[in-house]
């Protein structure tokens, strides 16, 4: 490689905001159609509520056979009309096997009264894009669109065919999962080497400065358990001392205190070794800690209480999330229930952790005055392994967009829908090509947002990275 062109693209990124106004203040192309993309998929409602996908499958189905896409590669299919997937194929030589880029058009609620401005309407304001769906993900959804458009602008003709999909039911409340259906009914559209999954792997900045380059390489595992305790009730008038609600309490009370073990893994290992270059020393000397072998206890403690995400990253973790009792004001409670959501290590095991629940639910001796049940089934997330050609290419391309910066592999605390593809024996890699800013997280909340520039920049990271997978 030259060793000018890493200063080169460090300087364009610089001049960014200049090239951004353009002729006449305008954008340059490739940025205004980024842009239209974005908010043509802002404008369009995919809530489950009062929203559907198909619309917004079908606008960037038009988008793509308008660029020169042979419409037999553009498919809009789904179970019903309503809430329907894109899947679209660009054509490659066939040299090796596909690569699958996946993005969720479905959003959470967000109603207007919530908001200081319209969810549904792109707004730039003070270098930012305001919207429901501009972090999660719509943002990811324009840019695979926009850089496939550009690739067939240019006549780029990579060494493997590049699918995309951008489905529905990510988000909780739809009637079904789009990846789910997919690999059931339609697996010969989606099937790949493995899959770029823009719904994670965030890149960080604080302060507008970059400090962090993630991808998703793990997921946790998703387990909710429900407790019960049962009582004859009574008059309010004549309390006793078995009540419903407080021995469920107590139970939550004993699951609170409790802390699952410290234990990583390789991807937490390759992680907190590549984040503590970017931490205060005193940080990371505890980061530092916790990789020694066994953990440092109290490293492992302060991280804890330092962060909910360090406290996610080292060990399952199961919290109370609901809770119900009661059906009077002037009765004893006959029924007090409550939720308690658990996210499992990737390699721990689910009848380990319910055995655990039991055993702190049952302190006291005697027949257990709460019951613990199973509500779902804890579906194992194998991780994807760090593959030199992913790696590889993604460090090369940060890189040369932003020198110094490092490329950290994560484990995901929450859930996405590359648990479906992991589990169908394909590795999934959550890469995101737009850096929010790690201490204004917006996404689901109110006046969701991303940074202009950082859009723009992620539309150039993009079509940087995917190149250089495809070719």
């Amino acid at each position: 490689m030259n060793s000018s062109r890493p200063l080169a693209l460090a300087l364009a990124l610089a001049l960014l905001p200049l090239q951004l106004r353009g002729q006449g203040g305008g954008l340059p192309p490739d940025h205004q159609l980024a842009r239209d993309l974005l908010a043509e998929l802002i404008a369009i409602n995919t809530t489950h509520e009062r929203g559907n996908t198909t619309p917004a499958a079908e606008a960037m189905a038009r988008r793509l056979v308008a660029a020169g896409f042979p419409a037999g590669d553009v498919l809009v299919v789904g179970p019903a009309t309503a809430n329907r997937n894109l899947v679209a194929r660009f054509r490659g030589t066939g040299a090796r096997r596909p690569i699958l880029l996946l993005a969720h058009l479905d959003v959470v609620e967000a109603r207007r009264d919530d908001w200081s401005l319209d969810p549904f309407t792109l707004t730039e304001r003070d270098g930012f894009f305001y919207g429901r769906g501009t972090s999660d993900i719509k943002d990811m959804a324009a840019l695979f669109v926009a850089t496939l458009i550009r690739f067939k602008r240019e006549g780029f003709v990579p060494d493997r065919d590049i699918i995309l999909a951008l489905t529905a039911g990510e988000e909780s409340g739809a009637d079904y999962n789009g990846v789910q259906w997919l690999l059931a009914n339609r697996r010969d559209l989606i099937d790949a080497a493995y899959c770029i999954n823009g719904d994670s792997g965030d890149p960080l900045a604080r302060e507008g400065r970059p400090f962090a380059r993630n991808v998703e390489a793990s997921e946790k595992v998703y387990m909710s358990v429900a407790l019960e305790a049962r009582n004859p009730g009574g008059h309010s008038s004549l309390p006793t001392r078995d009540n419903a609600i407080y021995q469920l309490a107590a139970a939550l009370t004993r699951i609170a205190g409790h802390e699952f073990p410290v234990r990583l893994n390789e991807i937490t290992r390759a992680y907190f070794e590549r984040a503590a270059a970017t931490m205060q020393p005193a940080l990371a000397a505890d980061v530092r800690g916790v990789l020694r072998t066994p953990p440092d206890a109290g490293a492992a403690a302060r991280l804890s209480a330092r962060s909910p995400f360090f406290n996610a990253q080292l060990r399952t973790t199961c919290v109370a999330t609901r809770v119900e009792a009661g059906h009077a004001d002037n009765a004893l409670p006959q029924t007090a229930r409550a939720v308690v959501n658990c996210r499992l290590l990737p390699d721990e095991r689910p009848a380990d952790v319910v055995a655990t629940i039991r055993e702190l639910v049952g302190q006291g001796g005697g027949a257990p005055l709460v019951t613990v049940t199973v509500t779902d089934s804890a579906v194992p997330s194998p991780p994807s392994p760090l593959v030199p050609e992913v790696m590889g290419a993604l460090e090369r391309v940060t890189g040369e967009l932003w020198p110094g910066i490092p490329v950290i592999p994560n484990m995901e605390t929450g859930a996405t829908d590359g648990l479906y593809l992991r589990n169908a024996g394909m590795a999934v890699y959550g890469v995101s090509g737009v850096f929010l800013d790690a201490d204004d997280i917006r996404a689901h909340g109110r006046d969701e947002r991303i940074g202009v520039r950082e859009y723009y920049e992620g539309a150039l990271f993009t079509y940087r990275f995917l190149k250089a997978l495809a070719n």
